[in-house]
């Protein structure tokens, strides 16, 4: 697996337990999108188990607000990585306990979902646990998708407006060259698309639009265009959003069910770590036992006065 092999060659201080805990990696960035150039860098996310007392913090004798608290792991992240097998290649590595990754993809984070939705040809590393979140991935998606994508797109276009120059030399080169940065353009074009998709698909393909992508970032668009765009698209996704049949909200109970299966997958048995909500089944079950006693005693108790 990649993290071992970086660690062990000294170029990544991944904490030992997010790379021996290491459930998922996928290669994000311009690769995922079908818009990668020769020179472009790998970006890596991901999530990790890490140790026990980390995501369930009493079975160390925690008492939350009370003396010293155990260390919460939320992420690893490292960048600017020489390739350990010399490839003229950097990467840059970000990965997430896996409790704050789910809580992540809850909430609709564009980079979050992307990552769970990216081609095979991308995942790195994926072991069962992996697996069965990828499986589940839909179960992510909400209406809080509209929100969240526009709001990344809002924050593309105000680095378009505002960024006159860089110190990035690629990115100094597109404004000099285009009168704006190409790279903040095609992914503000990007998560419009991506929002539109989750809308009225439930579902998303990152490398749809990857040609108009790479005709947005050769620069054959202007800036008025890409301006235009967005305004136009932003107004379709407000009638998209006020029809789409995708849920509202996010189905925490479902997804709590799926972190859990996932951990049990890893660990074996959760049941001493965690107090489980009664299921509908075993509600009614109990209900049943109940009755069924009383109408023992009560059969008992009739034939007692006869």
């Amino acid at each position: 697996m990649v993290l071992h092999r970086f660690r062990s060659t000294g170029v990544i201080q991944a904490p030992r337990y997010v790379v021996d805990g290491c459930q998922y990696l996928t290669i994000m960035g311009s690769q995922a999108y079908g818009v990668s150039g020769a020179s472009s860098d790998v970006d890596v996310y991901g999530f990790c188990i890490p140790p026990r007392d980390m995501v369930f913090p009493h079975l160390a004798g925690e008492i939350p607000g009370f003396g010293n608290q155990i260390q919460r792991f939320s992420q690893w992240q490292q960048h600017h990585i020489p390739n350990p097998d010399g490839k003229d290649c950097m990467y840059d590595f970000q990965v997430f306990s896996i409790v704050k990754y789910f809580q992540l993809c809850m909430e609709c984070n564009p980079n979050m979902i992307d990552s769970l939705f990216t081609a095979r040809r991308c995942v790195m590393h994926s072991t069962p646990v992996a697996e069965i979140v990828r499986e589940n991935r839909r179960l992510f998606l909400h209406k809080g998708a509209f929100h969240k994508f526009r709001g990344y797109a809002y924050a593309q276009l105000s680095k378009i407006k505002n960024k006159v120059n860089s110190s990035n030399p690629d990115r100094a080169k597109s404004i000099e060259f285009f009168g704006y940065d190409v790279k903040f353009a095609y992914h503000l074009i990007r998560l419009l698309d991506e929002c539109e998709q989750i809308l009225v698909e439930h579902d998303l393909d990152l490398e749809r639009n990857r040609e108009q992508l790479k005709a947005i970032r050769r620069g054959e668009w202007t800036l008025e265009q890409v301006e235009g765009h967005f305004t136009a698209k932003e107004r379709t996704l407000e009638s998209i959003y006020a029809a789409s049949s995708l849920r509202r909200f996010p189905d925490e109970k479902a997804i709590k069910d799926v972190l859990m299966t996932c951990l049990e997958a890893y660990w074996g048995s959760i049941d001493t770590m965690i107090k489980r909500e009664p299921s509908v089944e075993r509600i009614l079950a109990d209900v049943q036992e109940v009755l069924d006693k009383y109408k023992a005693f009560a059969s008992t108790d009739e034939e007692g006065k006869s």
